[in-house]
């Protein structure tokens, strides 16, 4: 698919990984709905690439079919999903108390970041379906955000590493599920990437973290991410696939 001219909704898309990905679509000519639920940062990315940006909830249903049906309202219907929305948690299943780590916990990881996927893809597939078929059929492609923890997830990760478990999971399925309909699923499994909450570490332990890869021994870039994302989008033949990208890091166990 050309990314030019056509419309992309990218979830998350206030900061980090979502923020660059945003303004790779709009660089490349896409017309983006920034989704966020903070709904100033979206504000912001939206204003310096000239999008619209869209308060909301990936796990409420109400909400993500409002955000994508205020987008359409502004730039025509999405042909491009970006599905980046997503929490972090750490936690061991026994606490040093001795106590089993809250299920609550467990739970809200799970809906943010697998439950929320789906819903978001499911919705905007819906609508994508509808669409005329263009070249070689397609209508649409969804890119879903996963994580190296998906394979090597660390002590404390269990909920985290689940989630994004269940989203490379679900991606070939997905993506045969869909065939019929002309629309392609991919999944990206970043590694350790210079956002703003890996930033917010004291520098000495993103240095540690940064050496920990083999090559390149740095943190990945954020733009890194959003050109990957974006050449999924132009890539008619990539379906189905979960690529990591991580500079061939494998995590410890700690």
């Amino acid at each position: 698919m050309n990314i030019q001219g056509h419309a992309a909704l990218v979830t998350g898309g206030g900061s980090g990984l979502g923020e660059a990905t945003a303004r790779e679509l709009a660089r490349l000519g896409a017309k983006v709905a920034v989704l966020d639920l903070n709904i100033e940062n979206a504000q912001r990315v939206a204003a310096d690439i000239g999008g619209v940006a869209v308060q909301c909830n990936v796990t409420d249903e109400a909400s993500m079919q409002a955000a994508i049906e205020q987008a359409a309202a502004a730039h025509g219907p999405a042909r491009i999903l970006m599905q980046i929305a997503g929490i972090g948690s750490a936690k061991r299943v026994v606490g040093k108390d001795g106590n089993a780590a809250p299920l609550a916990d467990f739970a809200r990881v799970i809906n943010v970041n697998l439950i929320g996927t789906y819903n978001a893809a499911r919705l905007f597939a819906a609508a994508c379906a509808k669409l005329d078929p263009m070249e070689d059929g397609e209508r649409g492609v969804m890119v879903f955000t996963a994580s190296v923890a998906a394979f090597d997830g660390q002590v404390g990760q269990q909920a985290y590493s689940a989630s994004k478990a269940g989203v490379v999971g679900m991606t070939l399925p997905m993506a045969r599920d869909l065939a019929q309909h002309g629309i392609r699923v991919c999944t990206i499994a970043p590694g350790l990437f210079a956002t703003p909450l890996l930033k917010e570490l004291p520098e000495p332990v993103q240095e540690s973290l940064a050496k920990s890869i083999p090559f390149p021994q740095r943190l990945g870039k954020p733009e890194e991410f959003a050109q990957l994302a974006a050449h999924i989008v132009s890539n008619g033949h990539l379906n189905g696939e979960v690529i990591r990208l991580d500079g061939a890091l494998r995590m410890a166990p700690r």
